[in-house]
């Protein structure tokens, strides 16, 4: 499939303007398109301790002005610490930012399966499904800003890191005076290949069963740490790999105590390169979501014959925001998962390939991450410990101070990778 085909997504089904997050997302993709183009307009220049704390607010009306073009609807939108967030999305991650912002201004690819759980939370895929766009509670973004300096050290010395990576953390405020904010993530997962399994792991073993009879028929069900156990699954990962893997894996969970954080997991999508893509997965579980963008004035010239991405390149140094429009907006036809080449655990087809003890290539593909890193233990989850702590194994249940909780996840994760001795002893008795 060509990517610069308008009509054509990497997966789903177009949907229209009576979607009903569509004044939502087109709000968040307008102000995302306008905020970063002006960041990334701006020569580099070293961080300051203040570019931590930033936070630049636009307003967004239908007539428009000359800091922001005519929208569709009135909204305000806030970024934070831009200049942060660049650095981490161009010299940690490696990300191009003209390939970033034409991923997430072109179309969105919204999950039917993301209806609001737990968190009220819902989340888009970019169009190329390299990159998550997903709300966060107002707790959770407050707690990014305050660990984003820690987070950011933390990325620049382990640049192999497991942790989520973070993008850009925004707010959209709605006329009505409701605030949303949301940030832009790394989906872990690739476009051009099925994932056939999925495990969220955490090492708890307390109502940590997906029901077997809904898998069954669900091929997309997020199964959990007994349904691995059970299963007998094992992290085949050889000799080199394994040490890799459980090193970085130290490192990512030391950083997690430190930060007093908990009830994160690793996320594992595995795909079994026998089975190929026939399964055919994800044809009907994602729709997409086309907004219309507004067409600003600009000369025909700022175009011209040149590749998309040269485009937008220009319109930045140009610091021309209102140049960016659809017609800049086809994605080039590349690698999705170009940008995940330097990093160890990213590196087979965007993943990790299976080793046997020879560190010979196997059969299956893992796709690894922590993610849900945003839950600090507090005062509540005290309590919530002390209430589950009364019906089950208090050191077994999720909710667990988070020193505790990093060392049994990085025991837990060590001993269902081979040679680890597998999972059976952390089950409740």
């Amino acid at each position: 499939m060509k990517l610069g085909d308008e009509k054509q997504v990497l997966v789903g089904n177009l949907i229209g303007e009576g979607h009903e997050n569509y004044v939502l997302m087109y709000n968040m993709l307008t102000g995302i398109r306008i905020a970063v183009s002006r960041c990334q307009a701006k020569i580099k220049r070293p961080l300051t301790d203040e570019d931590y704390t930033a936070r630049h607010k636009f307003s967004f009306d239908i007539v428009g002005n000359e800091l922001t073009p005519s929208a569709k609807y009135d909204f305000k939108f806030k970024d934070y610490a831009p200049w942060v967030f660049r650095e981490l999305r161009e010299e940690e991650f490696r990300l191009d930012p003209a390939d970033y912002l034409l991923s997430l201004t072109a179309k969105y690819i919204l999950s039917e399966l993301g209806s609001p759980g737990k968190s009220g939370s819902f989340f888009y895929f970019s169009r190329d499904y390299r990159f998550i766009i997903k709300t966060i509670h107002h707790n959770e973004h407050k707690f990014l800003r305050k660990i984003l300096k820690e987070y950011h050290t933390h990325v620049r010395t382990n640049p192999h890191t497991l942790l989520s990576r973070f993008y850009g953390l925004h707010r959209v405020k709605l006329p009505h005076g409701k605030k949303i904010h949301f940030v832009i993530m790394n989906n872990l997962f690739p476009p051009h290949r099925d994932i056939h399994e999925t495990y969220d792991l955490k090492g708890s073993t307390v109502g940590r069963l997906y029901p077997e009879e809904k898998a069954a028929v669900n091929p997309r069900a997020t199964l959990k740490d007994l349904n691995w156990i059970d299963r007998k699954k094992t992290l085949e990962l050889g000799p080199d790999k394994r040490a890799y893997f459980s090193e970085q894996l130290r490192r990512d969970s030391e950083l997690l105590k430190k930060l007093n954080v908990m009830d994160y997991s690793l996320l594992v999508g595995i795909h079994n390169m026998q089975r190929g893509n026939r399964d055919n997965v994800r044809s009907n579980t994602l729709k997409v979501f086309s907004p219309d963008l507004p067409h600003p004035r600009r000369k025909a010239s700022q175009i011209g014959n040149k590749s998309e991405a040269s485009a937008v390149r220009r319109a930045m140094r140009q610091s021309d925001v209102k140049a960016l429009t659809p017609e800049t907006a086809n994605l080039p036809d590349s690698d999705p998962s170009d940008d995940r080449r330097h990093f160890i655990f990213y590196q087979d087809e965007g993943g990790m390939r299976a080793t046997d003890e020879s560190n010979q290539p196997m059969d299956t593909i893992y796709y690894l991450g922590i993610i849900d890193t945003l839950t600090p233990y507090t005062f509540l989850k005290k309590i919530e410990h002390f209430w589950k702590g009364l019906k089950a194994d208090r050191h077994k249940i999720s909710p667990v101070p988070a020193v505790e909780y990093g060392d049994r996840f990085f025991a837990f994760i060590n001993a269902i990778t081979r040679g680890g001795g597998g999972g059976e002893r952390f089950k409740s008795e």
